[in-house]
């Protein structure tokens, strides 16, 4: 009797089960096959206005003109031989707009006097030593990667002037020595134009930085996540001198890409990036940084955000037990294990997308997988409503602001005094990101996020 009593009960609670629940039987739909992605190209501008110190000029200029600086030594055709020397640093100085270069030079040299009668030569030759600063004026320029100047004498100050003691007497020789100033001026003139040139010759840093940029390297090595920056072409302004520093403005047009699986190929052809003159350059730097979420951590934030509700209408009400999420033909499939009324799993289809103001990653224009949809309404008719719906969408979202904020972090050491070599100094701020696109992988959910900017370099104490 006690077992009949037991049957009869079991039998009881399956029957009243079954009327209040029921399981859904829907088709899951498999993953696709996604490859890798790679984030479409887009054109930037990063603009470099870069200042160098006139001190840092002057100090690479007097590493390139020691010592002799002049030499004649044929007396025949002018009846004077000199030997020029710089006998102490190169001072450079700024004014209105114009490089102002003074050199103390000692002369060492020999004059030839006298005359010829009758074949008779009676000539003498006297060594003579003096020294003088000679102030240069020059103006400043750029071509083919190299600061120009345009150097001419403008004023020769003697210490002393020009002479000779013969018989006990001072002899100026002021108008022998002048015309010679002619020949050694012009030199000098050319020198310093050629040490300015190879003091600040930007080709081999520019395109040795150039080659450092352009290999991609790995942001999240989880992730299998690229980032990769590709040189076009270089723009640069004019010089300007102006309170002891010269300026111009730098200018590279790059593509940057981000790529989730294999590493990408460096492409960078040094020999052919050519250096093109502008008026005017942009003073903005645009950026692009990837927010990497796997879907398995999408889905353990989703499953959470489900916790403690539920959904349905009056008795009928079921909870979601866990979420799992992956990509499928450029949408996103969302699966809800679920218990109450119904028992089993749903599935539905969206887009993702982001909330700029929760910076939260979303699913637009959600629904049910078409096999899902007709299950419901076989089995439960009332969970296709869109009120439900409309419910379940809203708790199918998750953000990326740690995400935004590491990216953030990651790039603001190379803002701050950051020196990639001695003497030269990057700094500049970042502002805040905005949403572009997001894309979908096989194993991940990329929110690609534009960041704008400025940049400045500075040449200061350069070795």
């Amino acid at each position: 009797m006690k077992t009949l009593l037991i049957s009869l009960l079991a039998t009881g609670l399956l029957l009243t089960s079954c009327a209040t629940s029921s399981r859904i039987q829907a088709l899951k739909p498999e993953p696709g096959n996604t490859t890798d992605v790679v984030y479409q190209k887009s054109t930037s501008f990063i603009s470099l206005p870069v200042s160098i110190a006139v001190a840092d000029l002057e100090t690479q200029t007097n590493k390139f003109v020691t010592g002799l600086v002049y030499e004649d030594n044929n007396i025949k055709d002018d009846d004077v031989t000199l030997k020029v020397w710089k006998t102490a640093p190169i001072k450079f100085s700024e004014k209105n707009g114009r490089l102002q270069i003074i050199i103390p030079i000692k002369v060492n040299g020999n004059v030839r006097y006298g005359t010829t009668t009758m074949g008779i030569d009676l000539h003498d030759t006297r060594e003579f030593n003096l020294a003088a600063n000679i102030t240069f004026d020059s103006s400043i320029g750029l071509r083919n990667w190299q600061m120009t100047t345009d150097t001419k004498l403008q004023n020769l100050e003697w210490t002393e002037s020009p002479s000779i003691t013969v018989a006990g007497k001072k002899i100026p020789i002021t108008y022998l020595i002048n015309p010679t100033i002619k020949l050694f001026k012009t030199r000098i003139e050319d020198e310093l134009d050629n040490a300015i040139k190879q003091s600040v010759d930007f080709k081999p840093q520019v395109l040795d930085a150039l080659e450092t940029l352009s290999k991609p390297f790995l942001t999240s090595e989880q992730y299998e996540t690229w980032f990769q920056l590709m040189p076009e072409e270089l723009y640069v302004t004019d010089a300007k001198l102006n309170k002891k520093q010269i300026t111009m403005n730098m200018g590279l047009k790059c593509t940057m890409e981000t790529t989730v699986g294999q590493a990408p190929k460096a492409v960078l052809k040094k020999d052919a990036v050519v250096l093109k003159a502008v008026s005017s350059m942009p003073e903005k730097v645009s950026a692009v940084v990837a927010a990497v979420s796997t879907y398995q951590s999408a889905s353990a934030i989703i499953t959470k955000n489900f916790q403690g509700q539920e959904f349905g209408d009056g008795k009928r009400k079921v909870t979601i037990q866990k979420v799992d999420l992956w990509s499928k033909d450029g949408k996103m499939i969302v699966a809800l294990e679920m218990m109450g009324s119904i028992t089993g799993t749903i599935y539905l289809s969206g887009i993702p997308n982001y909330n700029a103001v929760t910076k939260e990653i979303y699913f637009d224009q959600m629904d049910y997988v078409l096999d899902t949809k007709s299950a419901l309404m076989r089995t439960a008719n009332w969970m296709a409503s869109g009120i439900i719906l409309k419910k379940i969408q809203e708790n199918c979202r998750y953000s990326i602001q740690a995400n935004l904020e590491e990216g953030k972090k990651s790039m603001l050491p190379y803002l701050n005094n950051y020196s990639p070599m001695a003497g030269v100094f990057v700094n500049g701020t970042l502002d805040d990101f905005e949403f572009d696109k997001v894309t979908l992988t096989d194993n991940a959910i990329i929110a690609f996020i534009k960041g704008s900017g400025k940049i400045n370099l500075k040449v200061d104490g350069m070795k």
